[in-house]
């Protein structure tokens, strides 16, 4: 028994060196069956490149900038495809044919042999758009079913027809909702049909809050006298109710057409096209109340602008014509000049097909040309962000297939997948079906299954924005982690298969820009994504975005950029962010670059901040280079940490530790800080009554890097030291002693 001096001396000592009295500890279990993945670097550990304006294109991808980005160490490239998110046809090659080649109009194919380099690929606005908003970029367009423009009109997808999908319409309705923002009291709709129009129908009013956000808090009811089942085209008045209600969303829900031809069809029979006289087509929607005079009465708001009454539609008709060609300042990165700038590193790139707005036409044209040119490909999106376009998945599912077919004749070893969903941190659910199932994967991949193509599916893809770019105190840090692998788990409850890659084929902070994108923060986010991406099996990750960006107008009124850069006015790279050097942590310290398996491990602290948050997180790779790497993430803002790393085998029954000597690469708060954008006030003149001229900086980082590069021996006693909010990669070999 210890006298009380001799406990006292030692409580002295413990208050001295706390570490020896508070266990600080990561275990890392090496156990050979517990390994949570396998990866290659220059497969798995990506970058993405998206539509960014013309004057960057020209900029970025030259020699000096690309040295910049690649020393950030990632590796291959996923080509993002943006004009879907614009609802755009894409022009991919601006060389091709048009579906009527005598009025140069129609439905546009790219062409597939090999003239001229293309270095821009532009989006051309679709002319019978029926939504008014969507979840993608923000545009300019706006739907033809409010515009107060009775010559113009929205018209459905033609590939979601019998025609070409084979099954009945009725498996496939169509549909456009209103959405009045408010209740108002409605008992009647006028609907101004263009050919082909719909003969049977259903117009319903939705009894919860919101049926695009939410899309299983109500039901859609048919309204008392809203069923038709003999429609005639033209202009239909239907009283819908007998008396006015409060209805806030209206749906017309379709379900056989007249199979008429639209204004686009040839006068020539010779001439005929089948996707002119299928689906459905409305030139404008009005929506009131009936006056026991038989008045109409018009509550929507009808203007070609994001002022018109809201529209939502199933889908939109790819017909577009030369003058759609809105802008050219923003651009996609041509093929050409994508594949032989260098940024892509000559490995294989993962590229997209458009497919909401587009035709299998134009997407086999455009693998064709890649093959023509000797391009490596590694895998095929096919098309972007679905739900964001509010597509239901049996839709997705019957173009996605179509799209396989044509794929696969020209290549039949492609790998395509999909369905590039946004970033979202809980299941995707939509309106139930006839079985009552929500799941708006599980129906995707039902449809896949019920008609045996599986196959066709070599891939999962989905997005990764886990914040709300305006809402980030630093406790959000903590979610991390847990957020990633629980949408993965989610997805495989789904049904995606074990035996299915998936990908995160876009990712970062949030959707939204913000100054969190620049400070400490968003760095220690990144380790932690990556690492529990690849802890949680995922297959492949790309970082977004790759290319230096300028700052832009973000949350709070604070500038931000998804680059890993600041830029000047001329896109001349000015100064390294957080992400640049926790990307090289982890692409060049972590783990071992080039083609060898990396094997993943679990491995856990035992730091926390007395409410169940662990203030440090870990992840263990065994490099092919035969040795171990720890990637530690400090997420405690303030207090630093000693750590002892043991690692446990519970085959041997035994802890092995670092031995010998021990590399370690420390990014924190004395390597890196960002000092956010400045409001000054100055005079303008020596007159004090005249108002003061505001000049806003941009904010800089000082200091800005680089990385601390120190060694150490390691062994059983070794203390490895985690400044506070800090990302630090532990590295060497590892013994019993």
């Amino acid at each position: 028994m210890k006298s009380p001096n001799a406990v006292l001396v030692k409580l002295f000592e413990c208050f001295l060196l706390l570490a020896t009295c508070v266990a600080q500890t990561i275990q890392v279990d090496i156990t050979p069956a517990h390994s949570t993945n396998r990866f290659v670097p220059n497969q798995t550990l990506g970058a993405g490149v998206d539509r960014i304006p013309a004057t960057a294109i020209d900029q970025d991808l030259t020699q000096p900038t690309l040295d910049k980005v690649f020393a950030s160490g990632w590796q291959p490239v996923t080509y993002r495809q943006n004009t879907e998110l614009a609802i755009e046809a894409w022009h991919w090659n601006p060389q091709g044919t048009w579906s009527d080649p005598s009025s140069g109009k129609g439905y546009f194919t790219g062409s597939s042999t090999p003239t001229d380099a293309i270095r821009y690929s532009y989006g051309y606005s679709l002319p019978h758009r029926g939504t008014t908003r969507n979840d993608g970029t923000d545009n300019a367009g706006f739907s033809r079913l409010t515009d107060g423009d009775p010559n113009t009109y929205w018209k459905s997808n033609p590939y979601l027809t019998q025609k070409f999908t084979g099954e009945s319409d009725a498996l496939h309705p169509q549909w456009v909702i209103l959405d009045l923002t408010q209740n108002q009291m409605v008992d009647s709709i006028r609907i101004a049909w263009a050919n082909p129009y719909a003969i049977r129908y259903a117009v319903q009013y939705w009894t919860g809050d919101d049926p695009i956000k939410a899309q299983t808090k109500g039901v859609w009811e048919t309204f008392a006298h809203g069923a038709v089942t003999a429609g005639t085209g033209g202009t239909e008045t239907i009283r819908l109710s007998d008396n006015p209600g409060p209805i806030r969303f209206v749906r017309i829900l379709m379900t056989e057409s007249s199979n008429t031809c639209d204004s686009h069809q040839s006068s020539d029979p010779k001439l005929t096209d089948p996707r002119n006289c299928v689906g459905y087509a409305i030139s404008e929607l009005y929506l009131g109340t009936t006056t026991a005079d038989g008045d109409f009465h018009d509550i929507l708001r009808h203007t070609p602008d994001q002022e018109q009454t809201a529209t939502y539609a199933s889908s939109v008709d790819p017909w577009h014509e030369p003058s759609d060609l809105l802008t050219t300042k923003q651009a996609q990165v041509g093929f050409d000049l994508f594949y032989t700038s260098g940024v892509t590193r000559g490995l294989p790139a993962m590229i997209p097909v458009a497919l909401l707005y587009d035709t299998p036409e134009n997407a086999a044209s455009e693998i064709a040309y890649l093959k023509n040119r000797r391009y490596p490909i590694s895998y095929v999106e096919m098309g972007e962000e679905s739900d964001g376009q509010f597509m239901v998945p049996e839709d997705y599912a019957a173009l996605y297939l179509q799209w396989a077919t044509a794929l696969h004749r020209v290549d039949p070893s492609l790998k395509l997948g999909g369905p590039s969903f946004q970033g979202v941190n809980k299941d995707i659910e939509v309106w139930p079906d006839a079985n009552g199932k929500v799941s708006w994967l599980g129906r995707f991949l039902d449809y896949l299954k019920q008609r045996r193509r599986m196959n066709d599916l070599a891939f999962f893809s989905f997005e990764h924005y886990p914040y709300d770019g305006c809402k980030t105190p630093w406790g959000t840090l903590y979610d991390e982690p847990e957020l990633v692998s629980h949408i993965m788990g989610v997805w495989r409850e789904d049904g995606v298969p074990e035996s299915l890659p998936m990908f995160i084929t876009e990712s970062n902070l949030s959707s939204a820009a913000s100054e969190t994108y620049m400070d400490m923060f968003a760095g220690i986010w990144l380790a932690d994504y990556i690492g529990s991406f690849l802890n949680s099996g995922g297959n492949g990750v790309y970082f977004f975005h790759y290319l230096p960006l300028q700052m832009e107008h973000g949350c709070n009124d604070s500038p931000g950029t998804f680059g890993m850069f600041t830029v000047d006015a001329n896109y001349q790279i000015q100064q390294p962010l957080s992400q640049f050097f926790v990307s090289q942590l982890i692409n060049l310290e972590w783990v071992q670059p080039g083609t060898g398996e990396h094997l993943v491990f679990p491995a856990k602290s035992d730091i926390d901040d007395g409410a169940g948050h662990a203030m440090v997180t870990a992840y263990a790779v065994k490099r092919p280079d035969g040795q171990w790497s720890l990637m530690a993430v400090n997420r405690d803002q303030q207090n630093a940490h000693q750590v002892r790393i043991s690692f446990q085998d519970q085959t041997t029954q035994g802890a092995n530790f670092f031995s010998g000597p021990v590399e370690i690469s420390t990014f924190g708060k004395n390597q890196y800080q960002w000092h956010p954008a400045e409001t000054r006030f100055m005079a303008h003149s020596e007159h004090a009554a005249e108002q003061p001229v505001v000049a806003i900086t941009k904010g800089n980082a000082d200091p800005d890097g680089p990385i601390m590069h120190s060694k150490q021996t390691g062994g059983r006693e070794a203390w490895y030291d985690l400044p506070a909010a800090s990302v630090v990669v532990i590295r060497g070999k590892i013994g019993g002693k």
